[in-house]
């Protein structure tokens, strides 16, 4: 449990200083303390290098071929379904729910209005935060004696939810913890929670280049009210029911 902690305080320590230090070398190299998109790509592009490196050279998370040697590929394909069957019963849900604040909503709209935003978002964010979250915290959780798996992992999900310091995304994120968790859990690897955050990262990504407003419905993009809404949510749990039954089925850790 101490190391979990201590994991997660170091993972948000780099966040806070080196996010501040690359701040700081920025400002006095352009001679501007404007927050640009090219400021907060290269401040997250790096911290996450950063983050990675660390608990790799440390080896705080343990990176192996074992379980990618069993040809899961079944299992990397139904993580892609299940996170793509996911999206609209999550904002559905996000609609349903009091409207909560959102602390970084510039700064994210800079990110994902810049093509260069993908590298941050799609691709660096789900490999270290899948590292820290499901490969160093998750893992030592599981080891503790006063804790349950499902309590495992419902810590690490809410972890997760905190993590991004921004109300707003905490309930999504909260609910992606526990299939993460799950999934990782499961199989002992973190490679299905990397390929199905990539799939919801990447879809996210891609819906805001399409819909850039921020505030946009279900039903604004549906064009249908309430019943066409509803009707792409029951679908989309056909979609995703089966994709979770079938991880349920095919996961499983390396002999």
């Amino acid at each position: 449990m101490k190391k979990a902690i201590s994991y997660l305080f170091i993972f948000v320590a780099i966040q806070f200083v080196g996010g501040a230090a690359i701040n700081t070398i920025w400002n006095l190299a352009t001679g501007s303390t404007d927050r640009t998109a090219a400021l907060i790509i290269t401040l997250t592009t790096v911290v996450s290098i950063i983050t990675m490196l660390l608990f790799l050279l440390m080896r705080w998370t343990v990176v192996s071929p074992k379980w990618l040697r069993t040809r899961p590929w079944t299992v990397l394909a139904w993580s892609v379904v299940a996170a793509l069957g996911a999206l609209i019963p999550s904002a559905w849900l996000q609609e349903m729910i009091p409207e909560l604040p959102s602390l970084a909503e510039d700064e994210f709209e800079m990110i994902l209005s810049n093509r260069w935003g993908y590298l941050t978002i799609g691709l660096l964010a789900p490999l270290s935060e899948e590292m820290v979250m499901r490969g160093a915290v998750l893992k030592e959780l599981l080891k503790s004696q006063r804790l349950s798996p499902w309590g495992a992992i419902a810590l690490s999900a809410l972890f997760f939810a905190l993590i991004h310091m921004n109300p707003v995304q905490m309930p999504h994120a909260f609910l992606i913890g526990l299939l993460l968790g799950w999934m990782y859990w499961r199989t002992g690897s973190i490679l299905p929670g990397i390929v199905y955050h990539w799939v919801n990262n990447s879809v996210a990504f891609v819906l805001y280049r399409i819909y850039p407003d921020p505030d946009i419905k279900l039903s604004d993009i549906f064009q249908g009210g309430q019943q066409h809404v509803l009707m792409a949510v029951g679908f989309s749990l056909l979609i995703l029911l089966p994709a979770l039954y079938q991880l349920h089925l095919w996961m499983r850790r390396a002999e």
